[in-house]
């Protein structure tokens, strides 16, 4: 194995079949079922589904990685059936249509114009990279099951190093030295709170520093070896939600570290450093929205089976339900998954959200470029009629209709490209990320190959540099439409249940909270203003969690400050067995 090469593990597939094979005939059933519950896409048939998987297979046989997408579905389905709530998606993962067939993410990539070549890109060969969401609560089962399945000797989690940063760096090395902690901190406070400083910058932009270090031999004493120790490593930790995945034993492809207070085994190799040696990096992310979201629908469920009701299942929910979307108008959305900000409440309150696709906008307009560049202004104004709805052609009106005309999303940029310039999509990617990284020279290069696309489609030479520099612009601010739609889903999801079962909603949230008291005072202040009634603690009554009684909440032991969870487990086991105390 060279430099460059991939080291993914056999996922093994039925014999007489290829894992290639195997992907093809996954996705296709996958297909038929999909589309037998949810229908096609508007203006789309049949058979522009079947074109669009080709397309996609193509690329992902060609490439080699058949085996990473049948192992992403693989341990994925293992926690939808062992009720692991799995997130609809994350990033660019989401503009795959093979994805979808394989229910490795939800939203259906030709209903909301997502692309496959901002995933995997066959103009650039790189590791396809699908970050999963799990509930919190049943996240480290899946890493459980995967030990299992591949070996343990063959899978791991991945080291994280702590570096010695500016100011860590001169309280360590005084306390080395043996100075006090007084005249040490009187040094360390003089660096200035600027994200990623250097010694050498604080001593250029604080005059008081640079007098104490002329003037002071223990000051110079520590910042000279400070400066020399500055961004070495200081500890090691572990990746938040990387695990690695190797076609043999571990050992063989990188060394292992051993955590001496934990004694789990990591590897010694960075997440970058992993991947430039061939390893495939798989992300677990622990999402604690979903956690809330399943344990909500599990007590909804649970009044709806003892009313005789049929259960609700978070798929099949209607994505235009308008009490949901009175609730984002009034922007009552605290505890709602990515709109719950001051900041977004105001957007909201602004935009007035009456379909998905608002909140789709919304995820992505809340962001600093957006923001700054007055993006979000214009979206509203041109949204409600206040401002003419204006295209920088008339080729680019069919991409950017949805939008009123603001270029908001990166895929939009990739298909102005192709539209407007003559790119195939994965050339246009290339652009995408020129732009993005702000890449001089590949700017010029990509200039003249859009003027001259543009030409050829009718364009005059002024207005296709005048479209380029706009493109231009606002590809910086560009979000990945992929990663708002399924976000948007579950910030969909998450209001849907706080309009229809308020009381629901919310003891699952303030049990996602258990730990952080100021946390569970605001979040009854919204109870309270959302007219639930709240019933006190009851040792006879509450569980660990807060639940509902009869549309009220009932405060959760797990909430009073000083009482452990073994000691709960407890008072309830003792209730059950013996009865009333």
């Amino acid at each position: 194995m060279k430099l460059g090469d991939y080291a993914l593990p056999e996922f093994p597939v039925p014999a007489g079949e290829t894992a290639d094979d195997f992907l093809r005939r996954k996705t296709a059933e996958g297909l038929k079922t999909r589309l037998e519950r949810y229908g096609l896409a508007h203006g789309y048939t049949e058979q522009d589904y079947r074109d669009r998987i080709n397309i996609e297979l193509e690329v992902i046989v060609s490439m080699g990685f058949s085996g990473y997408f049948l192992i992403v579905a693989d341990f994925i389905a293992w926690a939808r059936n062992n009720d692991v709530p799995v997130g609809p998606g994350r990033g660019s993962g989401a503009g795959s249509l093979v994805a979808w067939c394989l229910e490795i993410t939800d939203p259906d990539p030709l209903r909301y114009e997502l692309l496959f070549e901002r995933f995997l890109n066959p103009e650039r060969v790189s590791m396809p990279d699908f970050d999963i969401d799990f509930c919190v609560a049943g996240r480290d089962r899946v890493i459980d099951y995967v030990a299992e399945y591949y070996g343990r000797d063959r899978v791991s989690q991945i080291i994280t190093y702590g570096t010695l940063a500016a100011k860590a760096a001169v309280r360590d090395c005084g306390r080395v030295l043996g100075f006090s902690y007084g005249f040490v901190d009187s040094i360390a406070k003089l660096i200035p709170l600027e994200l990623n400083i250097t010694l050498e910058k604080a001593l250029k932009d604080e005059p008081e520093l640079q007098k104490r270090y002329d003037s002071e031999d223990d000051t110079r004493s520590i910042l000279d070896l400070a400066i020399q120790l500055e961004g070495v490593a200081r500890n090691a930790g572990k990746h938040a939600g990387g695990l690695v995945i190797a076609p043999g034993p571990l050992t063989d492809y990188t060394p292992l570290y051993t955590d001496p207070r934990s004694g789990s085994v990591v590897t010694q190799f960075d997440k970058n450093d992993v991947e430039s040696i061939g390893l495939v990096k798989f992300d677990f992310l622990g999402l604690r929205n979903l956690t809330i979201i399943d344990w909500a629908l599990q007590a909804v469920n649970q009044h709806r089976i003892q009313a005789g009701e049929s259960e609700i299942v978070l798929d099949e929910l209607p994505l235009d339900d308008g009490e949901t979307y009175r609730l984002l108008q009034k922007a009552h959305t605290t505890a709602v998954f990515q709109l719950e900000s001051r900041g977004m409440k105001d957007l909201l309150r602004k935009l007035v959200p009456d379909s998905f696709d608002d909140i789709v906008a919304a995820v992505a307009l809340f962001r600093p470029g957006p923001l700054d560049a007055g993006m979000v202004d214009d979206y509203v104004e041109r949204k409600h009629g206040r401002a003419v709805v204006a295209y920088p052609h008339e080729l680019t009106e069919p991409i950017l209709k949805p939008t009123y005309g603001v270029i908001l999303y990166q895929e939009q940029v990739m298909q102005i490209a192709q539209v407007v310039g003559g790119y195939t999509l994965g050339s246009a990617d290339l652009l995408r990320r020129a732009m993005g990284k702000k890449d001089r020279d590949a700017m010029a290069e990509q200039r003249a190959i859009f003027s001259d696309g543009a030409q050829k489609n009718g364009m005059q030479k002024a207005d296709a540099e005048h479209l380029f520099d706009l493109i231009e612009t606002f590809a910086g601010y560009g979000f990945n439409k992929s990663h708002s739609v399924a976000y948007a889903l579950v910030a969909y999801q998450t209001a849907w249940l706080k309009a229809h079962y308020p009381a629901e909603f919310m003891a699952a949230v303030l049990s996602a909270d258990l730990d952080h008291t100021d946390k569970i005072a605001n979040l009854i202040e919204d109870c309270r203003a959302m007219r639930l009634q709240l019933l006190p603690p009851d040792v006879n009554r509450s569980a660990f969690r807060f639940q509902v009684e009869d549309g009220r909440i009932r405060y959760g032991l797990g909430a009073i400050k000083g009482m452990g969870e073994a000691v709960i487990e407890h008072i309830i086991s003792v209730r059950e067995r013996t009865g009333r105390f």
